[in-house]
């Protein structure tokens, strides 16, 4: 079993490569497939989860200095597997700040599906060996996932628990929980560049 990793903010593209990787047929073998819209998330899953191939449209984390800070941790944690960049704009070419990291391949979004399903071929061909997952459980639960979204949004306890209608004392609770699944430090960490974070 192959297990990927998709980083993209556009739910809907997450969910239909999903679904394409799955039941198109173009690919031999099965998958677990994960996708994500956080690049803090997305670093803990290389770190920990370890996916075979991660696949992603880093574009629209490109406009916030903060994710531009994270993505360089996402891509140094990638190092070792195979990493298919795609990219959705025309306007913004990205080459020239990831050149310092080993890519698989980088193409355009609109790139024709079979092409991509050789590209991501030739990839997961390139995997000598794979481990089976002994469990397929998410880093974080759902609610987990929506509170560190908006966290990293900046928005305080009371307006999270505002937003998902839970008390303000499950807020912070939720809160204690991310930090310690995804082993940080402190309540800041999700907002420290990665050399804060090393020092």
């Amino acid at each position: 079993m192959f297990k990927i990793l998709l980083i993209d903010r556009c739910h809907f593209t997450r969910s239909g490569f999903e679904a394409w990787l799955n039941h198109s047929g173009l690919f031999p073998g099965s998958f677990m497939v994960t996708g994500l819209n956080n690049l803090f998330l997305a670093r803990e899953h290389i770190l920990q989860w370890k996916p075979t191939l991660v696949i992603a449209d880093l574009n629209s984390f490109m406009q916030d200095m903060n994710d531009i800070q994270q993505l360089s941790s996402v891509l140094i944690a990638s190092e070792t597997r195979p990493f298919i960049l795609l990219q959705s704009s025309e306007k913004l070419d990205m080459s020239d700040y990831i050149q310092q990291f080993p890519l698989w391949a980088s193409l355009s979004k609109s790139t024709g599906l079979e092409t991509l399903a050789a590209v991501i071929n030739d990839a997961l061909s390139s995997c000598a060996s794979y481990e089976i997952p002994q469990i397929a459980a998410p880093l974080l639960t759902r609610q987990e996932g929506k509170v560190l979204t908006l966290w990293m949004e900046g928005a305080s306890n009371q307006k999270i628990a505002s937003k998902l209608s839970i008390n303000s004392k499950t807020v912070y609770t939720y809160k204690r929980n991310i930090r310690m699944k995804l082993h940080m430090d402190t309540r800041f960490s999700p907002f420290l560049t990665l050399q804060e974070v090393e020092s």
